[in-house]
């Protein structure tokens, strides 16, 4: 299956489908090593149709196979894999073509472990790490250059630390998580309390709590919890530039993409979609199953299961300005119209008389 030591593996059409399942129309013994996009395609590559309105690309394309649907079979006379999801089952051919580098396991020189940590010999640990008291680092982990662990961490099994990840005291991450560069997990909540135009600093004593297969992207940021933990269930999936509050709820197998802000207190059910640049106010609940357009603003709950959008599309400026000059007024044209509802009603019943 895997020709030799190349560092991209090769596989027949045959193999793939043994591995991934899959129905086989055409040559089964066409040696694929690449996953490429319709337009880039060459020799050896393998590309997937998603919609029909590619069929000039397919036509076009150099590709050696294709993954399609059933219902896309005749785009194209090559060998190809019929499946039912061909988005789904790219992601996973793409992993079988490109498996992640391996790690050594072991512990690198300058690393700081702290005599109390309880390390599995299975780990790999990058030079320049810090490694605090009573930390528990599971089966396979492996923490890259630079990164941040403090006391009393628990990382679970086949969990991987990206370089100069920061994970503060206390969290605890489940198995089988990603975390991306320059994530911070565990840093204070925004909390204080005005006294005498003073901030005081309210110290934040919850912890951050990570279920299985979570993956969180570069520079994201979870604050810890005031009192109580903030919690990102099971499978939840988080792009890159997100900041999620002291205290939230992020509900299992939700996924939020980059630059998205969520407010304190703030619980996000089960499988929701939270498009980039949405704000979501605080001590605010989204039930399962919503989807939130991008750049949309949330201010208030949202109980009923569905898409939501929150913006004004764009205009040209002066345009843009003539509208909000509009909006701003909508409080007196909704009074003028109520004024004039009412005096023609007195006028129709006065005809009416």
């Amino acid at each position: 299956m895997v020709k030799g030591n190349l560092v991209s593996q090769e596989y027949t059409l045959s193999d793939i489908a043994l591995e991934l399942g899959g129905r086989i129309v055409g040559d089964g013994t066409v040696s694929i090593a690449r996953v490429a996009s319709l337009s880039h395609a060459k020799q050896g590559d393998i590309c997937f149709i998603n919609d029909i309105k590619y069929q000039k690309a397919v036509a076009e394309c150099q590709a050696s196979a294709f993954v399609l649907r059933e219902n896309d079979i005749s785009l194209t006379q090559k060998p190809k894999i019929i499946v039912e999801n061909p988005y789904v089952y790219f992601a996973k051919l793409s992993t079988l073509l490109n498996p992640p580098a391996k790690s050594a396991v072991g512990i690198a020189e300058n690393v700081f472990i702290a005599l109390t940590a309880n390390v599995s010999a299975s780990c790999s640990i990058a030079p320049n790490c810090y490694i605090g008291e009573n930390v528990v680092l599971g089966d396979n982990v492996i923490v890259g250059a630079g990164s941040v662990i403090e006391n009393d961490v628990f990382i679970g099994a086949n969990s991987r630390l990206e370089p100069n990840v920061t994970i503060k005291q206390k969290c605890k991450i489940g198995d089988n998580c990603h975390i991306f560069s320059g994530a911070v997990i565990g840093s204070d909540g925004f909390g204080y309390a005005q006294e005498n135009d003073v901030w005081i600093k309210i110290p934040q004593v919850g912890r951050v709590v990570i279920g299985n297969n979570v993956d969180i992207g570069a520079n994201t940021t979870i604050d810890r919890g005031a009192l109580d933990d903030t919690v990102i269930e099971e499978g939840c999936k988080l792009d890159n530039l997100i900041q999620i509050g002291h205290n939230c709820l992020i509900g299992a197998h939700t996924v939020i993409a980059g630059c998205v802000g969520i407010a304190g207190s703030a619980v996000i059910g089960k499988h929701c979609k939270i498009g980039g640049a949405a704000m979501i106010l605080g001590h605010l609940e989204i039930v399962d199953n919503v989807t939130i357009s991008s750049g949309s603003m949330i201010t208030r709950s949202i109980t009923t299961p569905g898409v939501y959008t929150a913006l004004m599309p764009f205009q040209p400026h002066k345009e843009w300005l003539a509208t909000a000059s509009k909006i701003r007024h909508l409080d007196e044209l909704a009074n003028k119209i109520k004024l004039l509802e009412k005096e023609l009603a007195l006028l129709k019943s006065a005809l009416s008389n």
